[in-house]
C-alpha cells in the first residue's frame, strides 16, 4: 500500500500516465459531483444519500452532518484543463467519532484480486487525518465483509491530489448474495473534533498509478444516465423531489370520461433501466403528499389515490385508485414520482 501527493496543477503528468480518456477506467460514478438529483444541501445523523451515488455514514447522533454542493469560481478548479463546476463539502460538528463518505460500486467482483489506485483532490479547514478504505460487501446471506485499509493521509488547507494504492483480496471461496458491492470510502475520518472537508475528482482504477481524472462515462448526459440506474425522478433536474407545484416533468393521464371512475391508468416508462426493481414514491402535484395523485386541475384526490404496479425494472403503472374519482371535467390525473434502486 502506498500513498502520494501531487500539486493541484499537475494533472497531465502523473507518474507518466497517458492522458486520453479510457471508457470505464474510473469505476466511480459522479466523481466530479456534477449530478445532484436529490438536492444540494443535506443534514442527517447517518446513512443518507446526497450527491448522486454518494452515501454518508456516521455515528453522529447529537446533530447532523452537513453535506452541501459547492461551486468553483471559473478558473479556480484544482485541475488545469478540467473546469469542474461543483465540489462536495462535508461539515462534521465536534462530538462522536467517525464520518465516512462512500460510493457503493455495484458487484463485489469489481477489482477482486487486483491492485487498484484511489485518487481525489481534497482540502480541509485545518489539518485533518483521513484513511481511505475499500470494503467488499458480499450481500444478503453472503460472506462476511472484507475491509482493505490504505495509508493514512493528512489533508491541508489547499487543494492537493492524493492517491492511495491497495491490493483487493480475491473472492475465491466466498459466497455472493444479492445486493453485493464494493464500498469505496474515499473519505473516512475518525476524530472527535469537528472539521470541514472539501473533495472533488474521485477516481478508482486498476493499476498502481493515478492517471488523469475522467468521469466514468466521459460526458454530462452519460454521467446522469449512470446515476439514473440507481435513482431517478420525474422532476426537472434542478428541482428537489417533493417540491409543491413543480410542473416540469409532471406525468399526466388524460381522460374523456362521461362518468366518474377510478379505472384510469397511465404507464410510465423510465428513461433508464434500473439496477433492480425500484422503490416507487408517488407525489401529488399541489401538496406533494405521498401515495396520492391530483386531478387535472391540480386538486389532490383521496389519500392513497396513487396506486402503483411495477411492471419491470424499466416501467410501472399508476391508477387513480382508493376513491380517486375522475370526471371528464377534471381532465385526468397528474403526479410526480421518485424511483429508488440504490444499493
Amino acid at each position: 500500500m502506498t500513498r502520494s501527493r501531487d500539486t493541484a496543477d499537475t494533472q497531465d503528468n502523473l507518474g507518466g500516465a497517458v492522458a486520453p480518456y479510457v471508457a470505464g477506467k474510473n469505476k466511480i460514478i459522479n466523481g466530479d459531483f456534477g449530478v445532484w438529483q436529490r438536492g444540494t444541501s443535506f443534514s442527517a445523523a447517518n446513512a443518507l444519500y446526497t450527491a448522486d451515488r454518494w452515501n454518508t455514514l456516521t455515528d453522529k447522533t447529537t446533530s447532523g452532518v452537513l453535506t452541501t454542493q459547492q461551486s468553483f469560481s471559473p478558473g479556480t478548479a484544482p485541475v488545469a484543463g478540467y473546469e469542474g463546476q461543483y465540489f462536495f463539502r462535508t461539515v462534521f460538528p465536534a462530538g462522536n467519532t467517525y464520518c465516512i463518505q462512500e460510493q457503493r460500486v455495484e458487484d463485489v467482483r469489481t477489482f477482486a484480486g487486483q491492485t487498484v489506485t484511489l485518487s481525489f483532490w481534497a482540502k480541509a479547514d485545518a489539518s485533518v487525518a483521513i484513511t481511505p478504505t475499500l470494503v467488499q460487501k458480499f450481500g444478503t446471506s453472503g460472506s462476511a465483509d472484507v475491509e482493505t485499509t490504505t495509508s493514512a493521509l493528512t489533508l491541508t488547507t489547499s487543494w492537493v491530489r492524493y492517491s492511495v494504492t491497495a491490493s483487493i483480496p480475491s473472492i475465491s471461496g466466498k459466497t455472493i448474495g444479492s445486493g453485493n458491492y464494493l464500498a469505496v470510502r474515499a473519505m473516512r475520518a475518525v476524530t472527535a473534533s469537528g472539521f470541514t472537508i472539501d473533495i472533488w475528482g474521485v477516481q478508482v482504477e486498476a493499476g498502481s498509478v493515478a492517471t488523469p481524472f475522467t468521469t466514468a462515462s466521459g460526458s454530462i448526459g452519460g454521467e446522469l444516465a449512470l446515476c439514473q440506474r440507481y435513482f431517478q425522478k420525474s422532476y426537472a433536474q434542478g428541482t428537489v423531489p417533493a417540491t409543491n407545484g413543480a410542473a416540469n416533468g409532471l406525468v399526466f393521464a388524460s381522460t374523456t370520461a362521461t362518468a366518474a371512475s377510478t379505472s384510469y391508468l397511465v404507464t410510465v416508462k423510465l428513461p433508464v433501466v434500473m439496477r433492480t426493481s425500484p422503490t416507487l414514491t408517488i407525489y401529488s402535484f399541489t401538496t406533494s403528499q405521498t401515495g396520492r395523485v391530483s386531478d387535472g386541475a391540480g386538486t389532490d384526490l383521496a389519500a392513497g389515490s396513487g396506486g402503483t404496479n411495477l411492471i419491470a425494472d424499466s416501467q410501472f403503472t399508476v391508477q387513480n385508485s382508493s376513491g380517486g374519482l375522475i370526471t371528464a371535467a377534471q381532465g385526468g390525473f397528474v403526479f410526480h414520482y421518485v424511483a429508488n434502486g440504490e444499493l
